[in-house]
C-alpha cells in the first residue's frame, strides 16, 4: 500500500458498517451500489467531513469561535486525506441576482473589460462618447489635415430660449467680436435680434486659423481658451470662405449651421475634455466597474432596482381575448366602449387619432382593429403611453370642436399606479388577478440603467457578424458558445488589447471551461434558481478546474445528471482533466459510462438502509464486473438488464397536443402527445425539453385543469384537455426546508402515527389528543428546539448546520410525551424505524401499513420516517412525491410528468421505479417523463426527441416514435445511443454474460503527461522579479536564500502564497 493513498478504518457513520477501505490517491474513483447503500455516507459525512473538520482544527483559536465545533464522523482512522472539496447537486440559493455570470465571476472580469476598453455612447443619439486630454484633442484638430482653414468656437448656449442681449454685451467687453448665432457668424457689433420665444444655440469664435505644424502653439492657445469658455468643450468648423486674413479672435465668415437646433452644427468636430455627449450636452460620470454591476445603486435600473423584473401587470393577462378589437372590450378591465364614460372614450378616440396620424394608419384603425392585428408600434404605445409625445385628444360637443393635449400615460402604468395608491383591499386582490412577475419595461429585463446599457465591445466572429458592437447585457444574453466566439475575436487597439489581456484570458478560459462540462446552451445571465442541481454542480466544477489546484480531494455527487449520453464524454473528459493535474476525484455515481471510465470502483451493499454498510467489490472496472457478489457488476456485465415490455401498449387516437411553442428556444413546434401510455421527452441538454414540459405544458395545465395560477410560456394553443381531469407535476424540489418537515408528514403516515397513539390506554388515562404527538404543538415537544431535534449554527462565511438538541437529544419530544409507547416503541423511536422496519411493525394497522408500503415500492425503504427533509436528495424527494400519489385513489385520467426521476438510482432502483411508472399508466394514466437514461427510454411506449443541439440550434423535434423506430433514426442522438443499447441487449439474449468484445470499453480516460510532482513558476515579475522560471518539488522542503532584497519574498508570499490564497 503505498504511503500516499487514503487509508479509512472502521467506519460507522450511519448505515457504514465498520468499512475498511483503501483509495488510491490522483485516480478517479466511483462510488456506487443501490440507494441507501452507504455512498454518501462514506464520500460526504465521512471523508468530507472529516477534512472539512480538520481544516476548522487547524485555523486560529479566535477563528474557530466564530465557526464552532463540528462533530468528528464516526470513523476509528483516516490518514492520508487531503484538503477536501465537495461538488454536490445544491443550489447556491434562491436569489435572482446570483447568474451563471457571477457564479462562476466571469460577471466581474467583464465588468472590469467595459469599464476600461468599452466604447461609451449617449443613451439618447447613440453617438460615441469619450472623455479626451488636451493634448488629444489638439491632435485631432492637426489630423484634419495641413492648409485646412477651421473656426475654433466655444460652446456657450445650447437650445436655450431668449434674446441673450447681456450675453453679447459681455462678449464684447471680453474683446471677441464675432459669434456663430444657429450656424450662422455674425459680428457681435451688429444688432442682433434672437426670437425670445425660439431654442438658440450660440458659440463665441475664439479664432479663425489654417491648420499647420508650424501654428501649434497658437492652436494651443485656442483650443485652452475654447475649453475654459465652453466649460470643457469645443467645436471646430472648417473655414467654408477663407476671404480675408483673420487677426486672433477677430474675423467674420458665415457658416453652415442648424438654425434653432441642438448640437454642433453638420460636419463640425465636437470635442470634449469631460466625459460627455457634445449634440446632446450631457455629462456622465467616466465608467467604472460598478456601472457595470446590477447589484450597485450605480449600475442598476432604478425602476426594478437590478433584478431586470418586476411585479406589475401582465399584458397576456389584461387582453381577454385577441380576436376582439379595443372597442369590442379585449381588455376586461376596461370594458366594451358603450361601457365607458364620456371622458374616457374621448381620451382613447383622441389617442387612436394621433397615433393614425403618427403611423400613417387609416382612420379607425387604432380601435376597430383585433388587438392581436395591431402594428406593434400602436400595442406599446396604447399599454405603456407615449413617453415625451405630446398628444392632442380632440372631440365634438354639440357645434363646437374642442382640444385638449398632454402625455398620454398608458394603460398598465394607469392600473400600476391605481393599484399602489389603492386603500382599498378587495380592489387590490380584484387588480392582482392580472398582475405577475414581468420584465422591466424600462430596462427590457436588462438589469442595468441607460448609461451601462451604452457601453460596448466589437468582435469580428462571424456567427455575430449581425451585430459586431454589443453591450455588456447583450453578452450575457449570448449563449456560452456564443460568447466564446465574440471573445475570441474581439477587436481592440495595441492599447486596450494591452490593458485587457488578463481580463480577457480569464474570461475565455472560463467559457471555455462552461463548455467542457457541456453548458454550452447556457448564458451568463441565466438565473441561480432557475438552474438544476446538476447544472450548479457542472458550474461548480468547471470553476475548479480553472483554479489549477493539485494535491486535493474533489467529491462530487452525480455530476452526469442532467446530461445527455452524447455529452458524457465531454465530462468524463474533465474529470479525466482535473484528475491529471494531480488530485484524486471521487465521484459517487450511477451512470455506466462513468463506471466504466473511472479507474478505481467501490460498490457498496448488498442492499439498501440495514441491509447495506458494507463493501461489496472494489477494484478496478474488469475484477467489479468479475466479482459475482456485485450487483454492479451484473448489470455492467450484462448478467442482469432491465427488461423491456413484451408488449407495447398501443397509441390511441386521445392526444394531448401542443401547437406553435416558442417559449425561449423552442421554435414553433407543434408537439403530440399518446395519451394513457409513458412518454418520454429527451434530446441533449438545451435542447428545449424543460421549456415544452415544464414551462408550457405544466403551466398550462396547472391552470386550465387544476385551476391554479399557472403562466405557460409563449405557445398558440393546447388541444385534447378534454380527455384530462388533472394534473400531477412531481419534480425534484425539497418536500420540506427545515427539519421538521419529513417523510412521514408529507405522505400523511405520520397523521395516522399520532392518531394511533392517541388511542393507547396510557395516553387516554392522561388525556392525551394525537396533537400531544406532534413537533409542531408546544405540550408535546421538546421547547429547547421548539421540536426540531436540532439547532441551527451559523458558520458566517461557511454554510449554516444543524447541529443535534442538547436537551432532547434529537428526539424531538418531552419526557412526558416518550413514555407512551406502542409495542415498546416511544413516537421518537417510531420516527427513527426506516421503512423496512415500520412495515413489520405496524402490519396489524392497515392505515399505516399501506401508506407505508409505497414508500418501499418506490425504493425507499432504506430512509426514516422521520428523516429531515433538507437530508433527502432531489431524487429521494421526487420519489417521496411518487409515493404520497400512490396513496391516492387513480381516476384512471391523470396526466402525471417527472423530470428525471432516475435521479440517485441504481440499475436496480430504476427497475423498480419503472413498475410503478407502468402501473400508472396501465391504470389508464399518461406518464410523461423528461430523461436521459437509457434504461427507461427503451421501455417507453413513446418517445419525443428534441434537439438536434442545445440552446439556438435546438428546439426542434427531431424524432418521435417507438425506442425501436426512433433508433432508426440517424439525425437523433437520443436514437443513436438507443441502437447501441438495444443492439447490446439483442447480442446479450441468451447469453450468461455479454462477450468483451460487446460490452464498452472498461479502459480509463488516458492520462495527460503533466509536472505533478513540481510547482511551476512561470514568468513571476512581482515588485523586482525578472520573468524567473522556477521549478520548486513537491513533498520537499525548500528554502529560498538570497541578499536582501533580491526577490525571495517576492517569489515565496507574494506571489506563489498569494495565488494559492487567491
Amino acid at each position: 500500500m503505498p504511503v500516499s493513498d487514503v487509508v479509512v478504518k472502521g467506519a460507522r457513520e450511519h448505515n457504514l458498517r465498520g468499512v475498511d477501505l483503501v483509495l488510491p490517491r490522483n485516480q478517479l474513483i466511483c462510488f456506487t451500489g443501490v440507494s441507501g447503500s452507504g455512498k454518501s455516507s462514506l464520500a460526504f459525512d465521512t471523508l468530507y467531513a472529516e477534512g472539512q473538520r480538520r481544516y476548522v482544527e487547524s485555523l486560529s483559536s479566535y477563528a474557530r469561535q466564530f465557526l464552532g465545533q463540528m462533530p468528528k464522523p464516526d470513523v476509528d482512522l483516516i490518514a492520508g486525506l487531503s484538503p477536501s472539496i465537495s461538488i454536490a447537486q445544491k443550489s447556491t440559493g434562491q436569489s435572482p441576482r446570483s447568474t451563471v455570470g457571477t457564479i462562476t465571476e466571469i460577471h466581474d472580469y467583464l465588468r472590469v473589460l467595459y469599464a476600461r476598453v468599452g466604447t461609451g455612447h449617449c443613451p439618447e443619439c447613440h453617438r460615441p462618447i469619450t472623455a479626451q486630454t488636451r493634448e488629444q484633442i489638439l491632435q485631432q484638430i492637426l489630423d484634419l489635415g495641413a492648409s485646412t482653414k477651421v473656426l475654433v468656437l466655444a460652446p456657450l448656449v445650447r437650445g436655450q430660449k431668449g434674446e441673450f442681449r447681456d450675453l453679447f454685451e459681455s462678449l464684447l467687453k471680453q474683446g471677441f467680436v464675432r459669434a456663430r448665432v444657429d450656424g450662422q457668424v455674425a459680428r457681435l457689433t451688429d444688432d442682433l435680434r434672437l426670437e425670445r420665444q425660439m431654442r438658440h444655440n450660440i458659440e463665441v469664435l475664439v479664432d479663425r486659423i489654417t491648420v499647420n505644424p508650424s501654428q501649434r502653439g497658437r492652436l494651443a492657445e485656442a483650443v485652452e481658451l475654447a475649453l475654459k469658455l465652453g466649460q470643457g468643450n469645443l467645436i471646430v468648423a472648417r473655414d467654408s470662405e477663407g476671404g480675408e486674413s483673420p487677426t486672433s479672435g477677430k474675423g467674420a465668415t458665415r457658416g453652415d449651421g442648424e438654425p434653432g437646433g441642438k448640437g454642433a452644427a453638420a460636419g463640425d468636430l465636437a470635442l470634449s475634455a469631460h466625459y460627455a455627449c457634445t449634440h446632446c450636452q450631457k455629462s456622465f460620470e467616466p465608467p467604472s466597474p460598478q456601472l457595470f454591476s446590477f447589484n450597485s445603486p450605480q449600475g442598476m435600473c432604478p425602476e426594478c432596482q437590478g433584478l431586470g423584473e418586476i411585479y406589475g401587470f401582465d399584458p397576456e393577462r389584461l387582453i381577454a381575448d385577441p380576436a376582439k378589437s379595443f372597442q369590442q372590450g379585449c381588455f376586461e378591465l376596461i370594458g366594451p366602449w358603450r361601457g365607458m364614460g364620456r371622458w374616457r372614450r374621448h381620451i382613447y378616440r383622441g389617442v387612436a387619432d394621433t397615433l393614425e396620424r403618427e403611423y400613417d394608419l387609416e382612420s379607425g384603425t387604432v380601435l376597430e382593429t383585433a388587438w392581436e392585428e395591431l402594428d406593434p408600434r400602436v400595442r406599446h404605445d396604447l399599454l405603456w403611453g407615449t413617453g415625451d409625445r405630446h398628444i392632442t385628444y380632440t372631440w365634438r360637443a354639440g357645434a363646437a370642436g374642442r382640444k385638449w393635449g398632454g402625455h398620454f400615460e398608458g394603460i398598465v402604468p394607469k392600473l400600476l399606479s391605481q393599484y399602489r395608491t389603492s386603500r382599498s383591499g378587495m380592489q387590490r386582490r380584484a387588480l392582482e388577478k392580472y398582475m405577475s412577475v414581468v420584465a422591466c419595461v424600462h430596462c427590457g429585463g436588462r438589469r442595468l440603467n441607460p448609461q451601462a446599457c451604452s457601453v460596448t465591445l466589437a468582435s469580428r466572429a462571424a456567427p455575430l457578424a449581425d451585430q459586431p458592437e454589443r453591450s455588456l447585457p447583450e453578452v450575457c444574453h449570448l449563449s456560452i458558445l456564443e460568447a466564446k466566439a465574440f471573445f475570441g475575436e474581439l477587436e481592440l487597439d495595441a492599447t486596450g488589447q494591452a490593458i485587457a489581456a488578463e481580463a480577457i484570458k480569464e474570461i475565455r478560459g472560463r467559457l471555455q471551461f462552461l463548455g467542457d462540462v457541456g453548458l454550452d446552451y447556457l448564458s451568463l445571465e441565466r438565473t441561480a434558481p432557475t438552474l438544476s442541481g446538476g447544472e450548479m454542480q457542472r458550474i461548480r466544477l468547471a470553476g475548479q478546474i480553472g483554479c489549477g489546484l493539485v494535491g486535493v480531494l474533489y467529491i462530487l455527487d452525480e455530476p452526469s445528471i442532467g446530461l445527455h449520453p452524447r455529452d458524457n464524454d465531454r465530462l468524463l473528459d474533465t474529470l479525466a482533466r482535473l484528475r491529471d493535474q494531480g488530485n484524486t476525484v471521487l465521484v459517487v455515481e450511477h451512470d455506466e459510462d462513468t463506471m466504466r471510465a473511472a479507474d478505481h470502483i467501490v460498490d457498496f451493499g448488498p442492499g439498501p438502509g440495514v441491509r447495506g454498510g458494507h463493501v461489496v467489490a472494489t477494484g478496478s472496472p474488469d475484477e467489479v464486473i468479475a466479482n459475482p457478489k456485485s450487483l454492479t457488476g451484473d448489470y455492467l456485465a450484462g448478467r442482469r438488464i432491465i427488461p423491456r415490455r413484451a408488449t407495447r401498449r398501443p397509441i390511441g387516437k386521445n392526444k394531448l397536443v401542443v401547437r406553435g411553442a416558442t417559449h425561449n428556444n423552442l421554435r414553433n413546434v407543434d408537439v403530440e402527445i399518446p395519451l394513457g401510455v409513458l412518454v418520454c421527452v429527451t434530446g441533449v441538454s438545451g435542447s428545449g425539453k424543460s421549456s415544452l414540459v415544464s414551462d408550457i405544458l405544466v403551466e398550462a395545465l396547472r391552470r386550465d385543469l387544476n385551476h391554479g395560477g399557472g403562466q405557460p410560456g409563449a405557445h398558440q394553443r393546447i388541444e385534447g384537455l378534454k380527455h384530462l381531469d388533472k394534473m400531477i407535476a412531481i419534480d425534484q424540489s425539497p418536500i420540506g426546508r427545515t427539519p421538521r418537515s419529513n417523510p412521514g408528514t408529507y405522505i400523511k403516515v405520520f397523521d395516522e402515527n399520532r392518531a394511533l397513539f392517541a388511542q393507547l390506554p396510557q395516553s387516554k388515562a392522561r388525556g392525551y389528543k394525537p396533537g400531544r404527538f406532534s413537533f409542531n404543538v408546544p405540550s408535546g415537544r421538546c421547547e429547547a428546539c421548539e421540536g426540531n431535534g436540532a439547532t441551527k449554527l451559523e458558520m458566517d462565511f461557511l454554510a449554516d448546520i444543524w447541529v443535534t438538541c442538547p436537551v432532547c437529544k434529537g428526539h424531538r419530544f418531552n419526557h412526558e410525551t416518550l413514555q407512551v409507547q406502542f409495542k415498546g416503541r416511544s413516537i421518537a423511536q417510531v420516527l427513527e424505524m426506516d421503512i423496512q422496519e415500520a412495515l413489520g411493525h405496524f402490519e396489524n394497522i392497515p392505515k399505516i401499513h399501506d401508506k407505508l408500503q409505497t414508500l418501499h415500492d418506490v425504493g425507499l425503504d432504506y430512509i426514516k420516517i422521520g428523516q429531515p427533509s433538507p437530508t433527502l436528495s432531489g431524487g429521494e424527494a421526487q420519489r417521496v412525491k411518487l409515493a404520497r400519489e400512490l396513496t391516492k385513489k387513480s381516476t384512471g385520467r391523470t396526466f402525471y410528468t417527472l423530470d428525471e426521476p432516475t435521479t440517485g438510482l441504481h440499475f436496480a432502483d430504476v427497475e423498480m421505479l419503472l413498475k410503478v411508472l407502468h402501473d400508472f399508466a396501465d391504470a389508464g394514466n399518461t406518464v410523461l417523463v423528461v430523461e436521459h437514461n437509457l434504461e427507461v427510454i427503451k421501455t417507453a411506449d413513446w418517445i419525443i426527441d428534441l434537439g438536434p443541439e442545445g440552446g439556438a440550434d435546438g428546439g426542434l423535434l427531431v424524432a418521435q416514435g417507438t425506442p425501436e423506430e426512433v433508433a432508426t433514426n440517424p439525425a437523433s442522438y437520443t436514437g443513436v445511443a438507443l441502437a447501441r443499447l438495444l443492439a447490446r441487449e439483442v447480442q446479450a439474449a441468451g447469453q450468461s454474460s455479454v462477450p468483451l468484445a460487446a460490452r464498452k470499453a472498461n479502459s480509463g480516460r488516458p492520462r495527460r503527461v503533466g509536472p505533478t510532482d513540481v510547482i511551476q513558476v512561470r514568468g513571476a515579475e512581482q515588485h523586482n522579479l525578472k520573468k524567473i522560471d522556477v521549478d520548486i518539488p513537491r513533498d520537499r522542503m525548500t528554502v529560498c536564500c538570497g541578499v536582501s532584497g533580491s526577490g525571495k519574498t517576492s517569489l515565496a508570499m507574494d506571489t506563489i502564497y498569494a495565488e494559492g490564497q487567491r
